[in-house]
This record gives C-alpha cells, structure tokens and sequence, in this order.
C-alpha cells in the first residue's frame, strides 16, 4: 500500500514526466517541492513498476539528453491514481466543510460554505 504523501507525489510526478518529458530530475524535484533524492527515489519506484520509461534518446553526454516517458501501463496506472487522489481531495474537502461548519456555529457566525454543522 503506497502512503497517501507518496501517491500524490506519484501523481505529481507522472502529470510533469506527462507534460514535460525532458525535465532533469533536478527540475522535476523542484517543481515538486521535495528534496533531489526524495524525486529520485519516486521515479526509481515508477521505471521498477513499469510506468516509466528513461532513456539517452539524445545519445549525448549532455544530461539533457536524458528523457522520461510513460509507458502504456504508466497511464493506465496514472488514471487509475488520478481517480484514488480525486476522492481523497474530495473526502478532505468534505471534512474541512464539516469543520467550517461546526466552527462558524461555535461563533454564531454565517457560515461561508453554507453547509449545516454536523449534529452531535
């Protein structure tokens, strides 16, 4: 079972490999905010699993050559995840709504979501 942190890495990851595929691991790991070793690690695990694909298509010494690829079952699995992090979105998304909820009750105040409070 891969940890919720992980998954929406994977998803990140596969969204920038998707759109970017000639981004440097370097780039790829500052777009995601995490450290170069932590986005190693993340992409090491998609080419084990067979989502990703990388190779020197440029045949350079320049690092630049180097270029990243989903696989047919990279996007398979990229829906897949994609649908798996939408509805952990949309459960947090229900929770903080509860919260607001319970919060603007608590100060008598309007509720901005226009939800009801939960019942205790």
């Amino acid at each position: 079972m891969t940890a919720p942190d992980t998954l929406e890495k994977e998803y990140q990851l596969l969204n920038l490999i998707e759109q970017r595929p000639q981004a440097t691991q370097r780039e790829l790991a500052a777009e995601l905010g995490v450290s170069l070793g932590k986005a190693h690690y993340v992409l090491t695990a998609l080419v084990g699993r067979g989502l990703v694909k990388g190779g020197n298509f440029a045949r350079s010494s320049n690092k630049r050559g180097y270029a990243y690829v989903l696989t047919p079952k990279g996007f398979k699995e990229k829906a897949v995840i994609t649908q798996s992090f939408l509805q952990r979105k949309i459960a947090e998304y229900d929770r903080l709504k509860a919260e607001i909820a319970r919060l603007s009750a608590e100060l008598n105040q309007p509720n901005p979501t226009g939800t009801e409070p939960p019942q205790q």
